[in-house]
């Protein structure tokens, strides 16, 4: 598996947790592994806290399911949640927030790198060795 050091804590709130539930949560966050494959390079740690309630007893319609999600990636914290008529639902639109908010993250890292090096690249050409 791509994944052998990801901390998955699953909890369930006013529900059974089952094994279906636990696989489906379980293959939706490994999903994300595509946009954390310098992590496992470098044996950074993934802790992932997944909650999945059902947020009353006595509503039979409407948005009765809730996924939260907090996802530590070597001392950064990404959270997500979401509330939807059906559970499964709730937890895709979750890992979606999540897979956009840590892209983000990831490009935003990125540009500064970049700007920092055109910066020095402007220095550089600045200077005149020749002289």
């Amino acid at each position: 598996m791509l994944w052998e050091n990801i901390n998955i804590n699953l909890k369930a709130t006013n529900m059974e947790l089952t094994g279906a539930i636990n696989d489906y949560v379980t293959r939706r966050v490994t999903n994300l592994g595509k946009l954390l494959k310098k992590i496992k390079e470098s044996d950074g740690e993934v802790m992932v806290y997944f909650e999945v309630a059902k947020t009353t007893e006595h509503h039979k319609t409407g948005r009765v399911f809730r996924a939260n999600c907090n996802v530590m990636i070597d001392g950064e914290q990404f959270y997500s949640s979401s509330e939807k008529e059906d559970l499964y639902e709730a937890i895709d639109d979750c890992k979606d927030q999540l897979f956009y908010k840590i892209k983000k993250g990831k490009e935003k890292r990125w540009s500064s790198f970049h700007k920092g090096a055109q910066k020095i690249k402007s220095l550089m050409k600045s200077v005149q060795f020749w002289k």
